[in-house]
């Protein structure tokens, strides 16, 4: 028995030892125009905090968003430059993910099919990806091969409508695709029509049909931008970008649909008079905490969630950058990275688990119009 507990001690010391030395890399999405030139590629060092750069990779123009395949073997970028099949659109690259070095290599590019891609999502099974096309107003599928390959577009579907705000709502902008934590249904969140559609989606065939209630309207004006999944997967947080506030929805995985609980929920002081946009949302992986980011006040909203998933704002906490856009929690909920566009730097904070808040750890300047953060643990 002794000697069976030694080696099971043993056996837990060494996964340990091997999980801390399992590099970690981080590949971060940017806008041209101050010096970029691709998607940005770094290891992180957990120990000390901080990050290497490994690769820079070319791209077409501004690698705006990226995702990566379940399988950690594929990363995705949606690109607002074209491909030469098509012109009049954005495009979307496949990258093949070193599993020694994290270094990337480019398998296919394909396009958009729509202008302004803004946002990207691989749905659980990994055969299906969902591309948002902003200026389009419409959301794309596309296939991936087994290969990691990108296929020609299966399909999509483009929004009708418009809202109140004349200057950002005069039609439809599809903002993001989000696959619900079943994989039975694709949520869509357009902003220039303030509501958030609802698909049933067949990972068999890709194939999506509308809800049975194909759709929810937020309040007029608040521009639904990204979507949030509670780990329950009942509950659903929205960025609401143009009124920098926040929507509670139950989501109900039988039929798809989704109820407003509670709306325009403000993540900002109540006295800050300043221009704002919301943009990023993500939950804490226990649960307890929800981050919303806002560019103009350069600061994440902290959030506690209730059990009942209910949200209580309890802080503010300065990005120590301009422009705060994408952010990333770590799987573990130890740290938080955030991309701040403007200032050209990725700041590191530590996470309490206990109360949400959040310790500053480390910058890292020199990364031309940062975006959109994604990491990967090698295996």
């Amino acid at each position: 028995m002794v000697r069976i507990l030694f080696f099971l001690c043993a056996c837990l010391i060494f996964e340990n030892i091997q999980a801390q030395r399992q590099k970690e890399i981080l590949y971060v999405g940017t806008f041209f125009g101050t010096g970029s030139e691709g998607i940005y590629v770094l290891e992180f060092d957990r120990a000390k905090g901080k990050f290497t750069h490994v690769q820079t990779v070319p791209t077409p123009e501004s690698p705006t968003f990226l995702d990566i395949h379940p399988s950690g073997k594929f990363l995705y970028s949606v690109n607002r430059g074209a491909v030469e099949e098509m012109e009049n659109s954005g495009s979307v690259s496949a990258f093949a993910i070193d599993t020694g070095t994290g270094q990337l290599t480019l398998l296919n590019e394909r396009p958009s099919y729509g202008n302004g891609p803004c946002h990207i999502s691989i749905g659980r099974s990994g055969k299906w990806a969902f591309i948002s096309n902003y200026h389009e107003g419409n959301f794309v599928i596309m296939p991936i091969f087994d290969d990691g390959l990108l296929g020609s577009s299966a399909g999509s579907r483009r929004h009708l409508g418009h809202s109140v705000n004349p200057s950002r709502q005069e039609k439809p902008h599809v903002h993001s695709a989000v696959v619900a934590p079943d994989n039975n249904f694709v949520l869509v969140s357009d902003l220039g029509t303030d509501r958030i559609h609802s698909y049933r989606f067949n990972a068999s065939n890709g194939t999506i049909a509308d809800a049975d209630v194909p759709y929810v309207s937020v309040k007029p004006g608040c521009g639904p931008r990204h979507l949030a999944f509670h780990p329950n997967g009942s509950v659903v947080y929205s960025a609401e970008e143009l009124t920098s506030t926040v929507a509670i929805l139950d989501y109900d995985r039988a039929t798809g649909r989704l109820t407003i609980r509670a709306d325009s929920i403000l993540s900002l002081p109540p006295d800050f008079r300043g221009e704002n946009t919301a943009a990023d949302i993500h939950v804490h992986p226990n649960g307890r905490f929800l981050y919303v980011s806002n560019r103009g006040y350069n600061a994440l909203a902290i959030y506690s969630i209730h059990k009942d998933g209910m949200i209580t704002l309890v802080g503010q906490q300065d990005t120590k950058g301009k422009t705060p856009r994408n952010f990333l929690i770590d799987s573990r909920g130890e740290f938080l990275w955030v991309a701040n566009q403007d200032s050209n730097n990725i700041v590191t904070f530590r996470v309490n688990p206990n109360t949400g808040k959040l310790t500053f750890v480390s910058d890292t300047p020199g990364i031309p119009s940062p975006v959109c953060l994604k990491m990967v643990a090698l295996k």
